[in-house]
């Protein structure tokens, strides 16, 4: 099929002062698409070569117009106030929002295309129009989605996970502690609770815009960085906390920075109260409070580097199956055939 794909985003490593956590698994989806025989054409502004001056395009194409095709696939937009909701051409304004209204109307309003909203945020409102509308399809990255919507989960690439060598990760020195990467948006609470406990305890690093700090006036808050640093900052560190909105937490909705993380070799402790936080992670790396998440590093600096540290990142590893490729592909194939 020729699916026009709308993201407000980067395929390469982007800039580091913008929020895009898509950057993890938006060009797995994608190559797996176009590996899967789809014809894809992208819809919003090339951001790769206009704004981080990366030229893609002898791999993809974009279209700033409206092609024909024959399904549209939106990662969805919501009004960010003084973002993408003020007039064009103003500063600080950008134009993803009125690109997908346009779309929107276009396509689905309009003409009845085939569409799937990947709400990968939870921000499309329960009263949406779309949500009852022929042909669309709704989907969450969470394993409880909304009534009526699909599961498509942040997709890990098989053949990165099949590489994966536990023994190999646990054997890399890692000298730091503790470490956070990922920005602010709706986390105060999970962030006191369980990451600024153990802050005090262990040498650590939080990574990402972070505008509110006073509250944890010991926490290391080291602001953005760029996306190849991610991995080499999960390489060094022993355990991270996943920290997540309360929406998400209450879906069973897990971001990208689980399988960073693991990826890597961080051990991802995990707070119990997240729905399916045993899909997620292995009974031994759950917390209910701060102070078991300090003790939870405590007891991993002891068997660093060991078999049972080994053993650790295996289970993990495993546990990321969930969220293979070939799955997502899967469940996006069921959904194409449907609509």
């Amino acid at each position: 099929m020729r699916i026009g794909y709308s993201f407000w985003g980067f395929l390469g490593p982007g800039i580091t002062d913008t929020p895009d956590g898509g950057r993890s698994h938006r060009r797995t989806l994608i190559d797996g698409l176009i590996a899967a025989g789809h014809d894809i054409v992208f819809l919003q502004r090339d951001r790769d070569l206009h704004e981080a001056g990366h030229d893609l395009r002898e791999r993809y194409r974009w279209d700033d117009g409206l092609p024909g095709i024959e399904v549209l696939f939106l990662e969805w937009r919501w009004p960010i106030p003084g973002r993408n909701t003020t007039a064009c051409g103003s500063p600080g304004h950008t134009c993803d929002l009125h690109r997908q209204d346009q779309l929107v109307s276009w396509y689905i309003l309009d003409r009845r295309v085939p569409a799937i909203v990947w709400d990968k945020d939870l921000q499309l409102p329960a009263g949406s129009p779309l949500r009852q509308m022929p042909g669309v399809a709704v989907c969450e990255a969470a394993l409880a989605p909304s009534p009526g919507t699909a599961s498509l989960l942040f997709p890990v690439d098989d053949e990165e996970l099949d590489r994966a060598d536990p023994a190999a990760l646990a054997a890399i020195p890692r000298p730091l502690p503790l470490v956070y990467v990922g920005n602010q948006y709706d986390r105060d609470d999970a962030f006191t609770t369980f990451f600024a406990p153990a802050a005090m305890q262990f040498d650590h690093r939080v990574a990402g815009k972070w505008t509110r700090t006073a509250p944890w006036p010991h926490v290391n808050f080291t602001g953005r960085c760029s996306f190849p640093e991610v991995r080499k900052l999960y390489g060094s560190a022993l355990t991270t906390v996943m920290l997540l909105p309360e929406r998400y937490a209450r879906s069973g909705q897990m971001t990208q920075r689980l399988f960073e993380a693991v990826l890597a070799g961080c051990l991802p402790v995990t707070p119990a109260m997240i729905s399916f936080s045993t899909v997620f992670a292995p009974p031994a790396l759950h917390a209910s409070t701060g102070q078991q998440v300090a003790d939870c590093i405590a007891r991993l600096q002891d068997i660093a580097g060991t078999a049972r540290h080994r053993r650790l990142i295996a289970d993990c590893l495993t546990r990321l199956d969930t969220f293979r490729l070939s799955r997502q592909l899967r469940t996006l194939d069921e959904i194409l055939q449907d609509h």
